[in-house]
C-alpha cells in the first residue's frame, strides 16, 4: 500500500486497528466494511488486533473466503449470484454451502444483476414457416442434435448493430454468431455458417429452432439450411416461450456484458462482444443447464466420459 494510509498501516498499525474497532463500537459498522474502506484485509486486522496472539483459524478462513468471493464476483463482471460463485469455490476445494455464500455476499453488498424485459425484433415472414419440432423442450442428449438461435439489437455510438447467434442445446455453447447493421437473411445465414464450421462442416439432421421472423423463413435461409443439412423448426407467432432458450441467451449477454459497456463504434462492439463470447461465455462462464460447468468444459467432460465407457465395453 502506498501513500499516507500505507505509511500508517506499516508504521502505526495500532492506529488503524483502533479506528476499525471504534467504528463498530461507536457506529455499528462491521469490521469487514471498515477494513474495505481503509484498504486492509480482515486477516490483517485480526492479526494486529490480537497481537501477539494470532487470529483464530475461523477468522482467517472467513477473511480468505470473502476475498475469493469478491474475486469470483469481479471475474464474472459482477453478474454471478451465490449458486455460481459456490461452484467456483467448490472447484477450488472450499467446503461451503450456497446459503453461507449468499449471506457473505449480502454482507459485502454483492448482488448479481437480473435481466430486463426484452423488446422483440421478430417480424413474421410471408413465406410458409417450418413446423415446430421442439415443443419447448430445449434439451438434447448429445451435441448437434438441437441448435436454436435468435437476434438481438445493440446500441453503439454510430447507431444500432444486430447480433445473430446459434446455440447448441446440449451444452449451451455459442457455436456461431454474426453482427451487422441489418437484421436480414444474410446475418442469420452467417451465424449458421459459423456454427457448422465450428462443428467441422455439414450437419445432416441437426435441428435448428427459431422464431418465425422473415429472416428465418426467407428463401435464402431455407436454401442454406438444405445445403448444410440443417432441419428447420419454428415456434408459433407471438409466443416467446416457443423460443425461450434463445431469448434467454440474448437476455444473458445483454445483462452480463452489453448493458455494462458503451461502444463508441460498431467495430468496437463487434470485437468486444466476440471476445466476450469466445473468451468468457464459452470457456469460462458456468451454466446451470451444463451441470454447472462452462459449455466447452461440459462438452469435453462428456466426450471423455463416453470414450472411457466405450473402452470399458470393448475391453469386456
Amino acid at each position: 500500500m502506498h501513500g499516507p494510509l500505507g505509511e500508517v498501516t506499516e508504521n502505526a498499525p495500532e492506529a488503524v486497528v483502533a479506528f476499525i474497532g471504534s467504528q463498530r463500537v461507536g457506529h455499528g459498522v462491521p469490521h469487514r466494511v471498515s477494513c474495505r474502506v481503509v484498504g486492509v484485509s480482515e486477516a490483517w486486522f485480526y492479526k494486529w488486533r490480537r497481537r501477539p496472539d494470532e487470529p483464530t483459524k475461523r477468522e482467517v478462513r472467513r477473511a480468505r473466503l470473502e476475498e475469493r468471493i469478491i474475486h469470483f464476483f469481479t471475474e464474472s463482471g459482477g453478474t454471478y449470484g451465490s449458486p455460481r460463485i459456490t461452484l467456483d469455490l467448490w472447484a477450488e476445494g472450499w467446503q461451503v454451502s450456497v446459503n453461507t455464500v449468499a449471506e457473505i455476499m449480502a454482507g459485502l453488498g454483492l448482488q448479481g444483476r437480473k435481466p430486463p424485459r426484452r423488446r422483440s425484433l421478430t417480424r413474421q415472414g410471408k413465406r410458409k414457416a417450418a413446423p415446430d419440432l421442439v415443443n419447448r423442450r430445449f434439451d438434447a442428449v448429445a451435441p448437434d442434435v438441437l441448435w436454436y438461435g435468435d437476434m438481438t439489437e445493440i446500441e453503439t455510438g454510430e447507431g444500432k448493430i444486430y447480433l445473430a447467434t446459434v446455440i447448441d442445446a446440449f451444452s449451451r455453447r455459442c457455436l456461431g454468431y454474426a453482427m451487422g447493421e441489418h437484421h436480414d437473411a444474410a446475418l442469420v445465414g452467417a451465424s449458421l455458417k459459423m456454427a457448422t464450421a465450428t462443428r467441422g462442416g455439414r450437419r445432416d439432421g441437426t435441428i435448428f429452432h427459431s422464431d418465425r421472423g422473415s429472416e428465418y423463413t426467407s428463401e435464402a435461409y431455407n436454401t442454406l439450411c438444405d445445403l448444410l443439412g440443417v432441419v428447420q423448426s419454428m415456434g408459433r407467432v407471438g409466443s416467446a416461450l416457443d423460443n425461450a432458450a434463445a431469448e434467454s441467451f440474448n437476455s444473458l449477454i445483454k445483462v452480463e456484458y452489453i448493458h455494462r459497456h458503451r461502444f463508441a463504434t460498431r467495430t468496437e462492439a463487434r470485437l468486444k462482444i466476440a471476445t466476450w463470447i469466445t473468451g468468457f461465455y464459452n470457456p469460462r462462464r458456468r451454466h446451470s443447464a451444463a451441470g454447472g460447468l462452462p459449455p466447452e468444459e461440459f462438452e469435453r467432460s462428456i466426450t471423455e466420459a463416453r470414450k472411457k465407457s466405450d473402452q470399458r465395453c470393448q475391453a469386456a
